[in-house]
């Protein structure tokens, strides 16, 4: 049987897709696709239609004026899909702010004649359980199903031995945890992330499991008073997150929390974080160390940095 010719539209669907060994598969991958660092040399399917370089407080903006004038956050490269004419399109259907939309992608699909006998696959995780299965359908998609297979058992043992570790832990030795997805203005990262810290061993605060990320104030998060601060603007990495946490430190309040005078406020790469491929056990594992360095070993330090309290 013929390799099937495969484009990705989403960096999650890539990291997969190549988690499986389909690297050469791939015909084409999203913008923001950077993992595997091979992926960056990929044809680029897709294209933002803000710029990301803006100040966070000015892309909040303009995303939010152009949903509510339902105008795309992303656009198509349909000429190179039109050209590539792929077998198989991973693209999502959960989010409109993160990737292309899935109405777009299927609009151009149903019209281009070139497209007729391409597969889409829409992908729209919501939990850790919904990222394996995404692995086992990308999979079977894909046309290597037992290697789908083979992948969730090995990510499946992984997660099931830092459950293995915390499933047990009482309340008193879990750590208050908040996650901030944007900075200017304030959202607490949503969807997987509190579940992940729940497994992690913490309590996650202001979020809830399976629901979108959230605006919220300073004042809650003075309230709550986290044990441990983790930050990771979303779609920023490691560096320019940083960047951004720095203006956190003048915020009223700060040299009070808990997190601050323990210095467990952490800076988290965003790109690994937030993934919702296969590299969201990678998050796991390291969210469980930065949560209880005695028991879980350092698996990935250039993932994340200790935010300086001044």
């Amino acid at each position: 049987m013929r390799a099937k010719r495969i484009v990705s539209l989403l960096p999650s669907a890539t990291e997969i897709l190549c988690a499986l060994g389909l690297q050469e598969s791939l015909l084409a991958v999203s913008h923001e696709c950077n993992f595997p660092p091979a992926a960056a040399c990929k044809p680029r399917a897709t294209f933002a239609c803000i710029d990301s370089q803006r100040g966070s407080s000015e892309i909040d903006d303009e995303v939010k004026s152009r949903v509510h004038a339902g105008q795309p956050l992303y656009g198509l490269n349909e000429t190179l899909l039109r050209e590539l004419a792929p077998d198989l399109i991973v693209t999502q259907d959960q989010c409109d702010v993160c990737a292309i939309r899935y109405e777009d992608v299927r609009n151009l699909a149903q019209t281009a004649p070139e497209l007729a006998r391409t597969q889409l696959l829409a992908l729209n995780p919501t939990s850790l359980d919904d990222v394996l299965q995404d692995v086992r359908r990308v999979g079977h998609a894909a046309g290597v199903p037992e290697r789908g297979r083979e992948l969730f058992d090995i990510l499946r043992a992984r997660v099931n031995r830092i459950d293995d570790v915390t499933k047990s832990l009482p309340a008193s030795k879990r750590p208050r945890v908040v996650c901030i997805e944007w900075i200017e203005p304030l959202m607490t990262a949503g969807n997987w992330i509190p579940e992940l810290i729940e497994l992690a061993g913490g309590r996650s605060g202001l979020a809830e499991s399976g629901k979108h990320s959230r605006y919220v104030t300073w004042s809650q998060i003075v309230e709550f008073n986290p044990d441990v601060l983790l930050v990771s603007p979303c779609g920023f990495d490691l560096q320019r997150g940083e960047r951004k946490a720095r203006n956190l430190i003048e915020l009223p309040g700060w040299d009070n929390l808990e997190a601050v005078r323990s210095g467990r406020v952490f800076v988290v790469d965003s790109n690994l974080l937030l993934s919702s491929g296969s590299r969201m056990v990678d998050s796991l594992e390291v969210l469980a160390h930065l949560l209880h360095p005695n028991s879980f070993s350092e698996v990935s330090a250039q993932a994340y940095s200790r935010l300086p309290i001044r």
